[in-house]
């Protein structure tokens, strides 16, 4: 399947990304490669195949949840930079 220009165009317009007019001749190329990749993968015969969700027969290994103490509040700003009533205190990121 071969990608236009237009085509290049309109899916970076709809991404935001600026490109130049060599971008858009290379990405219609590379996309319109993967697109044929694509097309090739999909007239694979698979309906015999069992479908697979984990290929090493491995499981996730999870621990109980349980509750442990935590670092006090004096200890939690021990290392503070700087601290104003009892929080860290940085600097306003809303602020001009």
């Amino acid at each position: 399947m071969k990608l236009t220009k237009d085509q290049v165009k309109h899916v970076a317009k709809l991404a935001n990304l600026p490109l130049t007019a060599e971008e858009e001749k290379r990405y219609s190329e590379q996309l319109s490669k993967i697109l044929d990749y694509v097309e090739q993968l999909n007239r694979v015969e698979t309906s015999s195949a069992e479908p697979t969700f984990n290929v090493t027969g491995q499981s996730n290994v999870m621990r109980e949840d349980e509750t442990t103490p935590s670092l006090s509040q004096e200890e939690a700003l021990s290392n503070a930079p700087q601290k104003k009533e009892c929080m860290f205190e940085t600097k306003g990121v809303f602020e001009d």
